[in-house]
């Protein structure tokens, strides 16, 4: 079965990157400048921010369907990120050798089957589970930190 694996549209962040570091921690958001060694991966391009780039971290409402199983998860942008990563059939690289935890869920928004695999085994992961008719779309997570990677539709 053929996946869409997307990050987040940058569009939704742009007004952020403007504001100031002020402004961003009346908000709750936090600006931070990556060092060597930092891991911040972005939910844009679904790159590790390179040192010296900044990143923003965030509360974002992952799931804001209206269900029980709403959420928001913290994630990190970068302020240098212009496309939106979107992969069909692919796994970026710096998901490979992280341990992912994966959410099925339905037409209305309920989780009906969940898993967890090596990034390297997402896609066959991704496969088994719209092998499903009841699975409409697949959210990703990292499953250590519990933040958010991305989501997985049918292609």
């Amino acid at each position: 079965m053929s996946f869409r694996l997307s990050g987040l549209q940058v569009d939704l962040f742009r007004p952020l990157f403007a504001m100031s570091s002020e402004e961003l921690r009346s908000k709750g958001i936090e600006r931070r400048t990556a060092a060597p060694g930092d891991d911040y991966p972005c939910r844009i391009s679904l790159e590790v921010a390179r040192p010296g780039e900044n990143v923003l971290l965030l509360s974002y409402p992952v799931q804001p369907e209206s269900s029980p199983y709403r959420s928001v998860s913290p994630i990190f942008v970068r302020e240098a990120a212009t496309t939106q990563y979107v992969g069909h059939d692919e796994v970026p690289e710096q998901l490979m050798p992280r341990l992912t935890s994966v959410r099925a869920f339905d037409e209305r928004h309920y989780i009906v089957a969940a898993d967890v695999t090596p990034g390297a085994q997402l896609g066959e992961l991704a496969a088994r589970f719209f092998e499903r008719t009841d699975v409409s779309y697949l959210h990703v997570h990292h499953a250590r930190w519990g933040c958010y990677v991305g989501r997985i539709d049918r292609a």
